[in-house]
């Protein structure tokens, strides 16, 4: 039965450099690049593929030693230029000299009704080969899945809160036959539900409107209110022993196109925001693009080029490559400048959560911010200020889930709902955190001491 669930709790940050629903061009970067540092838990990774190799999109040329069978495939054809390696040789980028034309290597596909005779396992299979099955994440932990679990449901959500986020129907375009297509593979990994998540303040969307085999949800409220942990934390809980897992539209579509037309097509729509972004729009490219590929509008100076959103994403500089899991780019000031009486002066222009600081901001409703990347502070002793409570609208207590993190309290981090929570889940607490921790990678430490306990 589907579900309403209206959200009070949490926080919209409203900022400037908000896309326009148009495309602006197509880019064809001249390198692409695969990031096996996009992989949550990818421990041992293992190339498939040498220097000066010619790739077709779709090839192989990574996988995981923990996960043999689940490849990560080049977003397209060219040569191997390089293999970029860090300290102790950990590997960061598998670099790929694009050809002119994207040649794509093929796979078996199936019509729409053959999907119906598939086998579970050979789902899996082919798209473990097909280097889609990366699209599927696995809660707890926020990892790729494991094929060997059943989840006891799969859950997409169909909108994003975050600031500046792209429209995510808009981003699928004409791709209806692929979303539903992806959808009716997923359903054959679980007995339970396929829940598909929309906005109930908005327009729904044909591609979503139409989908079949889903339990259509309606969600509304502030910012995390797209994100999928809180909703499945409003839908159906993780337990301890529970396994869901969450696929992005974007992937579901991409999983479809495999099963369909038998390729491996990495090429999205991207949205480029940010205040510092002249015209923002959505530009055509391809997984792992350099970012200076997509800026023709954008001025010098001493700038932020984030793959992703402020609150989640990747710093990866101008010369930096579009992550894997990520549909946005955003351009924003460093914020590496001295402020006049920081905080202290009165100003309408200044975003804050926190009334004492913000309460002029306050006033102005829905008026778009220009923010930089200045902390107004330094890390500080954990405060206890109740704040986190009120912008993550999930029965958690994350000031103290915190704390228990720090001091690797696991009986407390399993009680305190840890299993529930991936990065993003507490990004906003990181934002209007007074005590400026790195709470995401704390996050992150207290889920990898589970893990592997």
């Amino acid at each position: 039965m589907s579900k309403t669930i209206k959200l009070k709790k949490g926080f919209d940050i409203n900022l400037a450099g908000k896309p326009e629903k148009k495309i602006s061009g197509t880019f064809h970067s001249e390198t692409y690049a695969l990031k096996p540092t996009d992989f949550a838990d990818m421990s041992r990774p293992k190339l498939l593929v040498k220097e000066g190799d010619t790739v077709k999109a779709g090839t192989p040329i990574l996988y995981d030693k923990m996960t043999e069978n689940i490849r990560y495939c080049a977003p397209v054809s060219g040569e191997v230029v390089e293999i970029k390696r860090g300290e102790k040789r950990k590997l960061l980028e598998i670099k790929l000299l694009a050809d002119k034309e994207v040649a794509y290597e093929a796979y078996k596909s199936y019509s729409s009704s053959d999907l119906a005779g598939l086998s579970k396992e050979e789902a899996a299979d082919h798209m473990q080969k097909g280097g889609v099955w990366p699209n599927v994440i696995q809660r707890p932990f926020g990892v790729v899945a494991d094929p060997e679990v059943t989840p006891k449901a799969i859950f997409i959500s169909a909108f994003d809160t975050h600031p500046l986020a792209p429209d995510v129907a808009y981003q699928l375009g004409d791709k209806e036959q692929f979303f539903q297509a992806g959808i009716d593979v997923l359903k054959k990994f679980t007995s339970g539900k396929v829940h598909l998540n929309i906005d109930a303040n908005a327009e729904v969307a044909q591609v979503f409107a139409q989908a079949q085999g889903v339990e259509l949800n309606k969600i509304s409220g502030p910012h995390p209110a797209g994100n999928v942990g809180v909703q499945i934390h409003h839908i159906d809980p993780i337990n301890k022993g529970d396994v869901v897992w969450t696929v992005a539209p974007y992937g579901v579509a991409q999983i479809g196109q495999l099963f369909l037309e038998g390729k491996y097509d990495a090429s999205k729509l991207v949205a480029i925001t940010g205040s510092e972004v002249s015209e923002p729009a959505y530009v055509k490219t391809y997984a792992g693009a350099q970012l200076e590929k997509l800026f023709d509008n954008v001025p010098t100076g001493n700038l932020r080029f984030i793959s992703g959103n402020v609150l989640t994403g990747e710093n990866v500089g101008k010369a930096g490559y579009l992550g894997f899991y990520h549909n946005q780019v955003t351009v924003i000031p460093e914020g590496d400048e001295e402020e006049f009486l920081g905080w202290l002066k009165p100003t309408t222009s200044k975003l804050s959560f926190h009334k004492a600081i913000g309460l002029l901001s306050f006033l102005n409703g829905k008026k778009e911010f220009k923010v930089d990347t200045n902390t107004h502070g330094e890390e500080r002793s954990f405060v206890v200020s109740g704040a986190f409570e009120k912008v993550l609208p999930m029965d958690i207590l994350p000031t103290y889930l915190f704390k228990a993190i720090l001091a690797e309290d696991y009986d407390d981090m399993e009680g305190l709902g840890i299993f529930e929570l991936v990065e993003e889940d507490v990004a906003l607490c990181e934002f209007i955190d007074p005590s400026k921790h790195e709470l995401q990678k704390i996050l992150r430490e207290g889920l990898d001491l589970i893990k592997n306990s």
